[in-house]
């Protein structure tokens, strides 16, 4: 018989040994992530970083994908003029579309993970 039966089919939230804890350090708790999931990704797409920005301002976890997802989008911005450079402008669009690509797989992924260069920038941003 599971927790749920013996304890007349309520789910009493306690914690079991081992398990991760609901809201960690730094970071939205369980239901954070899987109910903001959607604009944690869509932070990584271009000026779309406004519709979590400023539509989810309670959810640390799409707070944090939209920040880096801002930086990245000023960094494409300014890199626009330098992507005509031979090799040093396709080095930076590379870059820059790996680090959306990482964003976007660990915004799926449930995780608040930093993005080379572009996550220090973004921790500092306060809005």
């Amino acid at each position: 018989m599971n927790e749920a039966n013996q304890s007349g089919g309520q789910n009493n939230n306690q914690t079991k040994p081992g398990a991760a804890p609901q809201n960690p350090a730094g970071g939205g708790g369980k239901n954070d992530v899987e109910e903001n999931k959607i604009f944690a990704i869509m932070g990584y797409l271009g000026l779309l970083f406004l519709v979590p920005l400023l539509a989810k301002k309670e959810s640390p976890f799409a707070q944090f994908h939209a920040k880096q997802g801002m930086v990245l989008c000023i960094t494409s911005f300014v890199a626009m003029f330098v992507v005509w450079i031979p090799f040093i402008g396709w080095a930076v669009w590379l870059f820059l579309l790996i680090m959306m690509i990482m964003g976007i797989v660990n915004a799926a992924g449930g995780k608040m993970k930093e993005l080379p260069l572009i996550g220090g920038i973004a921790k500092k941003i306060n809005l």
